[in-house]
């Protein structure tokens, strides 16, 4: 089975339907289908940056959209669930106990509580989940219904993952209107520090690239 057959596939989305109605439930941010397609994108861009075989880059790009399923069992230890689900759904669809084994690390270890990185896979989907940052992942309506992680994710209007020769850049411009940078290392600084190990399997330096503006520039 290829991504592009994957992604058609009716019981995994609907893993990932719910797993996102579950968090929407219990007040989290976008976990849905735009959130794993950016994470397949910003995958692909750092497996291909690599000089990845096609192989591997199509290995990445179904942990990527297979990596938040298990939140339909849990939270807290949603990247362990999903890896053991991974596991079942792969071997249903006759991948190599290989790639099965490769793509269940990976989801296993995206968390930056209880994850680490050990090749390029992981520290692929490492970087990319935690560099989506963005206004359109708020789910709630009005500002004063607003937690922190909805406060800092509003607040920023652009971020990207820049891969380079010797390093790889989360750029992130914060509107100080809705949040501070220390808002930001507040809940991201596990997520960052977890980068900052996904970049030195891939043999890079990760900086974060933080440009404040506030509502009048």
């Amino acid at each position: 089975m290829t991504y592009n057959e994957l992604i058609l596939d009716k019981e995994i989305n609907e893993y990932i339907k719910y797993s996102d109605e579950c968090l929407c439930n219990m007040g989290f941010t976008e976990h849905g289908f735009a959130h794993v397609k950016k994470v397949v994108n910003v995958v692909e861009y750092i497996l291909t940056n690599l000089h990845c075989d096609t192989h591997v880059i199509e290995l990445g790009k179904i942990a990527a959209y297979m990596h938040d399923i298990g939140n339909c069992v849990n939270r807290e230890y949603h990247s362990h669930s999903g890896a053991i689900m991974a596991q079942r759904l792969l071997k249903e669809r006759e991948f190599s106990i290989q790639d099965i084994a490769k793509i269940s690390y990976a989801i296993g270890n995206h968390d930056e509580n209880s994850g680490y990185p050990a090749d390029y896979l992981s520290a692929a989907l490492i970087l990319a989940d935690k560099a989506d940052i963005r206004q359109s992942r708020v789910r709630k309506k009005y500002e004063h219904e607003f937690d922190i992680h909805d406060r800092v994710n509003y607040s920023v209007t652009h971020s990207e993952l820049i891969c380079n020769v010797d390093n790889i850049i989360l750029q992130v411009i914060l509107n100080t209107a809705y949040s501070s940078t220390l808002d930001f290392y507040e809940i991201f600084l596990n997520r960052m520090l977890l980068c900052k190990k996904a970049a030195q399997v891939i043999n890079k330096e990760f900086i974060l690239d933080i440009q404040e503006v506030s509502a009048c520039d």
